[in-house]
């Protein structure tokens, strides 16, 4: 086995290795191989997002983006930085939950009729290349949330058991990233989110195009053996960590979560939510883009022969008008209601319920609504209003 270097990050000793774009080829070459579809960021239709990668030339290389509230746009950079992006318009989320899959499919028959189950997972397993720190932590979320409970989302476990995930670190934040307030970034760390096999921080600082890579698991090490990746060097282990702390010096937003609980339960009648029902179109953009929100519908759909039935999950949302009509009435009829519930639930309940926050701070709420409504803002008005404050 090659000489490898070793480094300390909490608790934990990480084997850290080197490679450059040759190697990130043989990455995705190995993975290929041992039967993974790998998905990765992709450049298509003006936007990053998540396809198969079987190629370096399939991932953005050399291209950035500009976010802000209500903004997006891809741009040029000035080297070839693979993962010189902030967080890309899809997270992991669609992967292991996607927005719409048949639950069953029924059939009539002569003596009754046929009852044929999901297929989730027939189509993995996934090895997930370039996931950032603060979606490796909305991963982790939905492996509590729908894995980890009594009553497992059976479907959503298929996908996500033996999945390879590549994480990266990221080096150039968005203008609506805020993954240092809510401790969930840029760089992946071990025991923090979920686990990850492999974790890249790419190097563009002058010398050779190249990719530290930290070793999270024995599956890992055996792929990092397989395509001969050699031993990091400590100036290398230095470069990567100037990338993390340069990163976290840059966040575009930020989110004072102390006493936030708190804070949004006590505002429940604030006039507040009033300003920005206002604003707020409604649309689900912000829970679509998410990579935390988890609510779903079911749709039954006959033929019109009447011999054959699916039953579908669809992803939905707590902005929609029906979302919670119960027999009698609908209990959130307003968009003040609904706003309220979605942003107190996100940053207050849901520490309640899961015993974790339902934000990772990776901003795409902010970048995708059309009305620019931004939730550290929403936060921070009633932070003010508390103080006595404008």
């Amino acid at each position: 086995m090659l000489c490898q270097t070793a480094r300390r990050r909490g608790e934990a000793l990480m084997e850290t290795r080197l490679i450059d774009l040759a190697g990130l080829q043989a990455l995705i070459d190995v993975l290929d191989r041992r039967g993974f579809t790998v998905l990765g960021p992709t450049v298509r239709d003006g936007a990053i997002v998540n396809a198969t990668i079987r190629r370096v030339a399939d991932l953005p290389v050399g291209w950035g983006d500009d976010q802000d509230a209500a903004h997006y746009r891809l741009r040029r950079r000035d080297d070839d930085a693979v993962f010189g992006f902030a967080s890309g318009a899809q997270s992991a989320k669609p992967v292991f939950f996607p927005t719409e899959e048949v639950l069953w499919r029924g059939r009539r028959t002569p003596e009754g009729f046929d009852l044929e189950p999901s297929d989730a997972g027939a189509d993995g397993p996934y090895a997930l290349l370039g996931v950032r720190s603060c979606d490796l932590h909305a991963v982790g979320i939905h492996d509590t949330v729908l894995g980890g409970r009594g009553h497992q989302d059976g479907a959503y476990v298929a996908r996500r058991e033996g999945a390879f995930v590549v994480a990266v670190s990221c080096g150039d934040p968005g203008g609506t990233c805020f993954c240092v307030s809510m401790g969930t970034g840029p760089r992946p760390q071990e025991g923090h989110g979920a686990p990850f096999d492999l974790s890249l921080t790419e190097l563009t600082d002058g010398a050779a195009h190249r990719f530290l890579v930290e070793v999270g698991s024995d599956r890992g090490a055996d792929v990092v053996d397989e395509i001969g990746a050699g031993p990091a060097e400590p100036s290398d282990v230095t470069a990567a960590d100037q990338v993390a702390a340069n990163a976290a010096a840059r966040m575009g937003r930020k989110l004072d979560t102390v006493g936030l609980k708190e804070l949004l339960y006590a505002s429940a009648e604030s006039p507040l939510w009033d300003d920005v029902a206002q604003r707020c179109l409604a649309c689900g953009n912000c829970t679509a883009v998410c990579p935390t929100c988890f609510c779903t519908n079911v749709e039954d759909v006959t033929d019109l022969s009447g011999g054959e039935s699916d039953r579908t999950r669809v992803w939905d949302s707590c902005f929609s008008a029906d979302f919670s009509h119960l027999h009698g009435g609908n209990v959130r009829e307003s968009t003040r209601s609904r706003y309220r519930q979605w942003m107190t639930h996100k940053l207050g309940s849901w520490i309640d319920q899961f015993g974790m926050s339902g934000c990772v701070g990776c901003g795409r709420c902010i970048t995708w609504c059309p009305a620019a409504i931004d939730i550290t803002e929403e936060a921070a008005a009633h932070q003010r209003a508390a103080r006595g404050e404008g």
